[in-house]
């Protein structure tokens, strides 16, 4: 048995071999040196009895725990020996013996670090390895051991199979937990991608398609948010046709199967209205002058006659409107009125009151005690319309006729309520304060909504042309400077002058050989009809449903070809509510052709010049051209 810490090669070196030869023959209980304790008697008695491995091991490592902390203090040989004398603190051997006649010993070796250094290393091991799952997490509880002790596993092979059959069972029910687990997760996920399709459904949702008709026939498909307003689409459409803004554009809700039409407010949400609207219904995209008109000179809109108040009112524009806008204020309309009754074709003629709180007919004459009250339509739910073609399709007693159209009624003409007044301006009455009952201030910022934003207009904006009373004066640039002119009957022969000067300059330019091909007068024929506010052949009745759709305001005009007459026109013109007709007669002078109003007194080169003119003066009309009615093609 080689010695611990030595190699075996050093016993046949011929040194270590002729230091061993020297000594004498000993025992082996004289072997034993510090740190190494004498055999027991039976290792000397050769008895092949179990030996303590671990006792020796212990003792071994502590003689050379010794060795080493001895050998700290004083140099050593190459056999491991000090240099002189004994190691201090070192006691002497119970034999003594000659320093030659020694044993000679190789360094020793910290067996105690080397496998400290390798368990620790086998634990690093360990724990970077992937953690397994134990089948058995029972006989790892608290009140089990750790392990299994001899006896605690049943003896023989049905045993084992059991426990075999519990392991896979274990197994099994682990890999049915993970399973679970990663479909949990999977689900998780799947309602996380659905909820995120449902969210971008419900953005495709909020955008919608609209599809709007001009008066021409004309249409476009608008794609537009969930809020827009009416004002919003208007304005786009605006843009997109390259129309000019002048905030009297609107939206109109048309339904033809029922003969029904009205302006959607500005505040209206484009498809919550649609909602309501039957397949056959449709947007038009319209002017509306007399949008606000109210606003302006509510006195023309609210006779004295059919307007009373609870309270006491001091008659001016301004104390009319604020009652009306005043939600605590109890204003009412009340007159006679031509009511269609329900499931029935007649006609019979109420006396009506409209009030906050809806529609009441009076059942005995003029009466209005509550109890001679019948309540006939309610405002909170439903809208007002006018009648297209009243007498066609109702069999209406006049041609200004009426309708409050509950909200959920689609197609239903039995529950519309029909009413019939005797005038426009009787109409214009009913309606105008039916929306400010049901509205109240919002119809009153909608109007001052486009004044301030005027106001703030940006310098990069697109310009707002505005024709008014005070933006076009007639001026005399004859002499040195410009002055107003004031005077009407001076203006007509500045005008007059003026035409007959640009008539000269156009014979001038054409006997000179200009690059027109149309000879003066016939270029003066056909000029016109590239303007907006010419209609060209189009009927008297046809003149005035357009008048009537773009607002009965004072200097709403257009221009038509005449019936009658196939080389005059016709000029439309509203008035106090109220359409008149003017035509223009073509005259010759000098073999040139000219246009008037009042027989040849004022003559006009074009249409153009005449209509331009009378923009500045109103002459021999009731009043000056003011707005043009349109048509724009979408």
């Amino acid at each position: 048995m080689a010695l611990a810490g030595g190699p075996d090669s050093f016993l046949h070196h011929p040194y270590y071999q002729g230091q061993v030869e020297q000594t004498s023959p000993r025992r082996p209980g004289d072997l034993a040196g510090p740190g190494f304790p004498a055999p027991p008697d039976r290792l000397a008695n050769h008895q092949e009895d179990d030996v303590d491995l671990e006792t020796l091991v212990n003792d071994m490592d502590a003689s050379l725990e010794s060795l080493c902390a001895a050998a700290e203090t004083a140099p050593l040989l190459h056999n491991g020996q000090h240099a002189r004398g004994r190691p201090p603190g070192a006691r002497p051997l119970q034999g003594q013996v000659a320093p030659r006649q020694r044993l000679q010993r190789s360094q020793p070796m910290h067996i105690l670090a080397v496998r400290r250094l390798q368990q620790e290393d086998q634990q690093l091991r360990t724990s970077s390895l992937p953690a397994i799952p134990n089948p058995f997490p029972e006989l790892c509880g608290p009140g089990s051991p750790p392990a299994l002790t001899p006896g605690s596993l049943p003896p023989g092979p049905a045993a084992a199979k059991q426990i075999c059959k519990r392991t896979m069972k274990l197994l099994a029910m682990q890999h049915e937990e993970v399973t679970n687990e990663h479909l949990m997760e999977l689900e998780a996920q799947r309602k996380d991608e659905e909820r995120q399709e449902e969210e971008e459904v419900t953005e495709e949702q909020k955008m919608q398609d609209v599809k709007v008709f001009s008066e021409d026939g004309t249409s476009k498909v608008v794609e537009i948010l969930a809020d827009t307003t009416a004002r919003d689409l208007c304005q786009l459409l605006v843009y997109r046709s390259h129309c000019v803004d002048d905030n009297s554009w609107t939206l109109v809700e048309h339904h033809p199967h029922l003969g029904l039409e009205r302006c959607l407010e500005d505040h209206e949400l484009v498809v919550q209205v649609e909602s309501t609207m039957a397949s056959e219904s449709k947007f038009l995209f319209r002017k509306n002058y007399a949008k606000y008109e109210f606003f302006k000179n509510p006195t023309n809109f609210f006779p004295e006659q059919m307007v009373t108040w609870c309270q006491q009112s001091n008659g001016s524009q301004t104390q009319l409107l604020q009652n009306f806008l005043n939600s605590s204020s109890c204003p009412e309309i009340q007159g006679f009125l031509h009511v269609k009754e329900l499931g029935r074709k007649s006609w019979k003629k109420l006396y009506v009151c409209l009030r906050r709180s809806g529609l009441y007919c009076s059942t005995k004459g003029a009466s209005k005690e509550p109890r001679h009250l019948q309540l006939l339509a309610d405002l909170e739910d439903s809208r007002i319309f006018s009648l297209m073609a009243g007498r066609k399709q109702y069999g209406a007693p006049t041609d200004y006729g009426f309708c409050i159209k509950p909200n959920r009624v689609r197609n239903e003409a039995k529950e519309l309520r029909l009413l019939c007044a005797e005038d426009e301006q009787s109409r214009t009455c009913w309606m105008t304060a039916f929306r400010l009952l049901k509205y109240g201030m919002l119809l009153y910022q909608n109007y001052r909504i486009p004044q301030q934003r005027k106001a703030v207009l940006s310098p990069f904006s697109t310009p707002v042309r505005s024709v008014s009373e005070n933006s076009l004066v007639a001026m005399d640039f004859s002499g040195q400077t410009g002055r107003v002119i004031e005077n009407p009957a001076e203006a007509q022969s500045a005008a007059l002058e003026e035409g007959h000067a640009w008539r000269k300059r156009s014979t001038r330019m054409n006997i000179l050989g200009s690059q027109s091909p149309l000879h003066p007068s016939t270029l003066s024929t056909v000029i016109h009809r590239t303007q907006h506010w010419f209609h060209g052949r189009i009927s008297r009745e046809e003149s005035h449903r357009i008048i009537k759709q773009q607002g009965l305001v004072d200097g709403l005009f257009l221009l038509r070809d005449s019936q009658s007459n196939p080389k005059a026109f016709v000029l439309t013109l509203c008035h106090h509510q109220k359409i008149k007709n003017f035509q223009i007669l073509p005259c010759e002078d000098d073999g040139q052709t000219f246009f008037s109003l009042d027989d040849g007194n004022t003559k006009f080169s074009d249409l153009i010049q005449l209509v331009d003119f009378y923009q500045l003066n109103k002459g021999v009309l009731p009043c000056r051209l003011k707005h043009h009615c349109i048509r724009v093609a979408l």
